[in-house]
C-alpha cells in the first residue's frame, strides 16, 4: 500500500509532467500507477490515504466458534493423540469415534493461532544446522580449493584421474597431477609439491574439497595437520 505522503508527491510529479507536455499515461507509467488509479486518487478532489486497513469486515459464515476451537484443542490434549499431527486426529476421530469437527487446515490454524504448532511426534524433532564456516581470501595461498575428476584414456574404458589445487584468489593451478587411480594417497603427493612448489610450508591455509573419499582418507588428514593447512569440506545437504 502506498503511503498518504508517497500519494501526494507522485499526484504532484505527474501534475508537473502534465504541465510540461507529458500525457497522462506516460507520466503514470513512468510512476509505476495505472490511470484508473491517478484517478481514484484525485476524484473526490482531496488525496486520502488506503482505506483498506480500517475497513470493518464482516466475520465469515463458516468461522469456528470459540468452542469449537476449544474442542480442537481439546482433542489435541488427548494422551492417545498428544504425539500425532492432524491429518491422523481428523482421520482417527472420524473412524473410532464417528466424529468430525474440521478439516486437518482447520486443525493446523487453531494450533498455529495458540502457539501450539510444534513436533507432535516421537521421533526426535529436527534440529536446525548451523551455519556453514565460511573462509574469504584476500592474497594468494590463503584459501585454496581441490578436486578429483577422470579423464579418457587412450583406449576406451581406460581412464586417468586428475587432482588439481586452485588458488582462489589469483585462480592459479598451484598442483596438479593424473593418476591411474583415485585415493586419498595420490591427493597426498600433490599436496605436498604444491606447497613446496609456492614455498609456503608451515604458512596458514584452508583447503576445500567435496566429502569424496580422496580428500578424507586418516593419513592424508594427518599430513594436512603436519602441514598446518586447515581442511574443509562441502556442508552436507
Amino acid at each position: 500500500m502506498i503511503s498518504i505522503k508517497d500519494r501526494q508527491h507522485a499526484v504532484q510529479l505527474i501534475a508537473n509532467a502534465c504541465k510540461d507536455g507529458s500525457t497522462l499515461t506516460a507520466a503514470c507509467d513512468v510512476i509505476g500507477i495505472s490511470i484508473r488509479t491517478h484517478q481514484r486518487w484525485i476524484q473526490t478532489g482531496e488525496i486520502t490515504a488506503d482505506k483498506r486497513p480500517f475497513v470493518v469486515r464482516p466475520v465469515p459464515a463458516n468461522a469456528l466458534t470459540v468452542e469449537e476451537e476449544a474442542e480442537i484443542l481439546k482433542q489435541c490434549h488427548r494422551d492417545e493423540f498428544a504425539d500425532l499431527p492432524p491429518d491422523q486426529i481428523v482421520v482417527r476421530l472420524m473412524d473410532e469415534e464417528q466424529r468430525y469437527i474440521a478439516s486437518v487446515s482447520s486443525f493446523y490454524r487453531v494450533l498455529r493461532k495458540h502457539g501450539q504448532l510444534a513436533h507432535r511426534g516421537r521421533a526426535k524433532a529436527r534440529k536446525s544446522q548451523p551455519a556453514p564456516t565460511t573462509h574469504t581470501a584476500i592474497a594468494p595461498n590463503q584459501v585454496c580449493s581441490w578436486d578429483c575428476t577422470w579423464l579418457p584414456g587412450p583406449a576406451k574404458g581406460t581412464y586417468y584421474y586428475l587432482v588439481m589445487i586452485l588458488d582462489i584468489f589469483s585462480r592459479k593451478v598451484v598442483g596438479w597431477e593424473a593418476f591411474l587411480g583415485e585415493s586419498a594417497a595420490n591427493s597426498r603427493t600433490v599436496i605436498e609439491r604444491a606447497v613446496l612448489a609456492e614455498n609456503i610450508v608451515g604458512q596458514p591455509l584452508v583447503l576445500h574439497a567435496d566429502n569424496g573419499s580422496p580428500f578424507k582418507g586418516a593419513t592424508l588428514l594427518e599430513k594436512l595437520r603436519d602441514l598446518q593447512i586447515q581442511p574443509s569440506f562441502s556442508r552436507h545437504v
